[in-house]
């Protein structure tokens, strides 16, 4: 099996999936991506049976050259994949032009890249969900008013996150945002949902399309708190997934239909219930990998290439723990310093890690990961690590 990773050397902790890939018998791992061979460093380089360099991974002609080269000396490509949000609709369009028949083309990517879309299969799922309309003009704005009212959700339709997002209260609201809206972005308007309680169902298909590993981690703030407040990310993994949340999760995995992917599916938790929100055919961002990682006592990029060579994920004999993940910004002054947390949480720090700039201003940039045997010492947590000075 010829598998080519595209950008396997960012981001840094994904770099795993290539190591762990090289290392099961029959498949050779190639890569494509912008970073010199040199700065690779020497485990990536001999995971990696051969690299290309191009000059801009978006240049997508300049990618089709490379895997064409990759094409012709190695033979036909198996699996094109990056984990990445940001890649996966070229993803998806190299493995068409390159007939990899192995899961999620273009036409794939209506339901996981839409939000429109992606409402419809949660229904189909029977999971919760909020009514929405698609805004391509004023009009289409004047109709989401009349139908939903306010207060309502303002996103991008085809969009990432919170990104470009907006909470419409009152006609002062819509027309703020159809005064900064040039309309060559189709929003989607839904209902506002009156909770903070962000959550998830994460976890890994194998290739015939059942789950092998499954969690959840509850948000501290929303992703829209974090960028109208600028607050310090932080979520955890929880010990039990909630059985009416798996059961909404499991239905919609059936829904989508997808094989050998990570998910990250994100919901609103209500006073009883749950509303979907958005489905993410990868795994969530930033390091989370590891988060699911020492919260589970598993390895997933080790399961991942056990998916796959189509052999069975390892067994899960540890317990559960709370880990959480939790950032801090360097323009914020706080009341412990980096090594005072180091001390005072020495037995539950996992690791910290410098966030790329990428995900820094959003997220923050320094990222502490910590287990916990319960929410309270969770919540302790992060109310110390974020504590700032008054």
């Amino acid at each position: 099996m010829n598998y080519l990773i595209i950008s396997p050397y960012y981001p840094e902790n994904f770099q795993q999936f290539t190591i762990e890939l090289a290392q099961k018998e029959g498949i050779t791992v190639l890569g494509i991506g912008q970073e010199p061979y040199e700065q690779l460093g020497s485990d990536l380089q001999q995971a990696l049976t051969e690299y290309f360099r191009v000059e801009n991974l978006e240049d997508i002609d300049e990618v089709k050259r490379a895997l064409a080269f990759l094409f012709y000396k190695h033979g036909p490509i198996d699996r094109i994949e990056s984990h990445n949000e940001y890649w996966l609709e070229q993803d998806a369009i190299l493995r068409e032009q390159f007939h990899v028949f192995v899961f999620f083309k273009p036409r794939d990517l209506k339901k996981t890249k839409f939000k429109s879309e992606m409402k419809k299969y949660f229904q189909k799922a029977g999971a919760p969900v909020v009514l929405g309309i698609v805004v391509r003009s004023v009009k289409d704005s004047q109709r989401a008013v009349k139908k939903i009212g306010f207060p309502m959700i303002a996103k991008p339709d085809n969009g990432v996150g919170a990104a470009a997002t907006y909470k419409l209260s009152n006609q002062e609201d819509l027309e703020r945002f159809l005064a900064e809206w040039d309309q060559s972005t189709t929003y989607f308007f839904e209902e506002f949902v009156n909770s903070n309680q962000l959550c998830t169902y994460d976890g890994l298909i194998d290739h015939q399309g059942n789950i092998v590993f499954e969690t959840s981690f509850n948000y501290v703030y929303t992703p829209l708190t974090l960028i109208t407040e600028q607050k310090d990310n932080a979520y955890y993994v929880v010990k039990e997934i909630d059985p009416k949340l798996q059961a909404y999760g499991r239905a919609i995995i059936q829904a989508f239909a997808m094989k050998e992917r990570f998910f990250h599916i994100e919901f609103f938790r209500t006073a009883d219930d749950y509303i979907a929100l958005e489905y993410n055919n990868r795994p969530a961002g930033g390091f989370t990998v590891d988060v699911y990682n020492f919260a589970h006592s598993i390895d997933l990029y080790r399961d991942y290439a056990q998916v796959v060579a189509g052999e069975p994920v390892a067994e899960r004999i540890f317990e559960t723990r709370y880990c959480l993940a939790t950032t801090r910004r360097n323009q914020t002054q706080y009341h412990y310093s980096h090594e005072e947390i180091c001390e005072k949480f020495a037995q539950q720090l996992k690791a910290v890690k410098l966030m790329p700039e990428a995900f820094a201003a959003l997220q923050g940039d320094v990222l502490y990961m910590l287990t916990a045997d319960s929410e309270e010492e969770v919540q302790q947590m992060v109310a110390e690590i974020g504590r700032p000075v008054f």
